[in-house]
């Protein structure tokens, strides 16, 4: 159905087939030599920006040394994600609280480690990190509209109202907070370059506003991320996603253009995973039925959330690829859950001979899967990753990983 030389290169894949050979299924493997090309890409696209990798989107061990070492900054999200971060030497001043909806208590412990920088969206959010994180930078998220372009929104759980926003900098001033700026995310996996351009004009007013009848000066838009996997459907090239929002940053800041963070996370680590999965049963529900369902080893619950409504749709691919004819089919995963199918209304296409034992192999699944997997949903234990290093193949932790384990 899909082209494995469009998604991975042969080099790849064979560092893949080499390294997971002896693993059982269904497995996640990422490829470290990836999110490093892609953070140097992404450093190169634009070179005025602080880059702030959201943990969530990978937090295995060797994923976040490797950044460390290249200098990146992390966007936080829980006090387990922060622990995680700072027991590998990383310093606070490098780490931001970027969840908006946090206890009073995570703002205290994230201040008590050294954080300084947090965002918020509410009144009572605000008034806890005045109280719990006196002096600290706050910035303040703001809803975006329009996110619907992209496959996987963000906006409507998170960020607040412009005039909303204004208020909340004002607030921050007047707690003894430093009102540092403006953060919004156009929604992950977002197709439509547009949607930053409407979302850096509002925050341009928002400075404008703040300085002009409050003599508050921002100094910081933080952008999110947003930036493109492959996935299925096709995308513009980072450089043109670059090229785009500079212009949009220039258009209204002129040549005193803000300190600028971007918080990647699906951009970078996506592509350099592949999930493994294995065909348990196929089977029809009638006699005359043309569709075939594929039950997989892996479902909703276990490495494929974000098919949710079908939102993200990842290219697979199998052994049996190129050898004959192919058929419809509805992929579903294993758990007494009818929630547990992943496409039925997308028309995936499998080899018409495809069996039991038979393995289906995930493109872009580094980011969003193991993280997202149930703890033990009818007893199935969570998904592992294992990651492709220069030293051999690790597990989460960064220990040498074993086959079968």
């Amino acid at each position: 159905m899909f082209n494995r030389k469009d998604f991975i290169s042969d080099y790849e894949w064979k560092a893949f087939r080499d390294a997971s050979e002896n693993f059982s299924t269904p497995n996640i493997f990422v490829n470290l030599r990836t999110i490093k090309n892609h953070f140097i890409q992404l450093k190169d696209s634009f070179p005025y920006a602080l880059i702030y990798y959201a943990v969530k989107a990978n937090p295995g061990v060797p994923v976040l040394r490797m950044l460390d070492q290249l200098g990146s900054n992390f966007d936080i999200a829980s006090r387990y994600e922060l622990d995680k971060v700072l027991s590998l030497g990383i310093s606070a001043d490098r780490v931001s609280y970027g969840n908006t909806i946090k206890k009073a208590q995570d703002v205290k412990y994230f201040y008590e480690k050294g954080v300084r920088m947090f965002a918020t969206d509410s009144k009572e959010d605000l008034k806890n990190i005045a109280k719990y994180a006196p002096g600290s930078k706050v910035y303040v998220r703001i809803l975006v509209e329009n996110s619907s372009t992209a496959d996987w929104p963000l906006s409507r759980k998170f960020g607040c109202h412009p005039d909303m926003a204004y208020d909340l900098l004002v607030q921050a001033r007047n707690s003894g907070l430093t009102p540092y700026g403006i953060s919004f995310h156009v929604g992950s996996q977002q197709r439509d370059i547009g949607s930053w351009n409407d979302a850096i004009a509002k925050t341009k007013y928002l400075f404008q506003s703040l300085e002009d009848e409050e003599d508050i000066r921002l100094s910081m838009i933080n952008m999110g991320g947003g930036f493109p996997a492959q996935y299925i459907q096709p995308t513009n090239d980072l450089s043109d996603y670059a090229s785009e929002i500079t212009r949009y940053l220039q258009d209204d800041f002129g040549e005193s253009i803000p300190t600028i963070i971007l918080e990647p996370g699906r951009s970078l680590v996506g592509d350099s995973g592949i999930l493994t999965s294995e065909v348990v049963l196929i089977s029809r529900k009638n006699n005359t039925a043309l569709q075939r369902w594929v039950f997989l080893d892996a479902g909703k619950f276990n490495g494929f959330i974000e098919t949710l409504d079908e939102s993200i749709k990842y290219p697979v691919i199998t052994d049996k690829d190129g050898q004959g004819r192919e058929g419809e089919v509805i992929i579903a995963g294993p758990t007494c859950d009818s929630a547990d199918i992943l496409y039925e209304d997308e028309k995936y296409k499998l080899p018409v001979d495809l069996k039991s034992g038979d393995k289906l192999y995930w493109l872009t699944t580094g980011a969003y899967t193991s993280t997202y997997a149930s703890v033990a949903f009818n007893g199935f234990p969570p998904i592992k990753t294992y990651f492709i290093t220069d030293e051999g193949v690790m597990d989460q932790d960064g220990n040498p990983a074993v086959p079968n384990a």
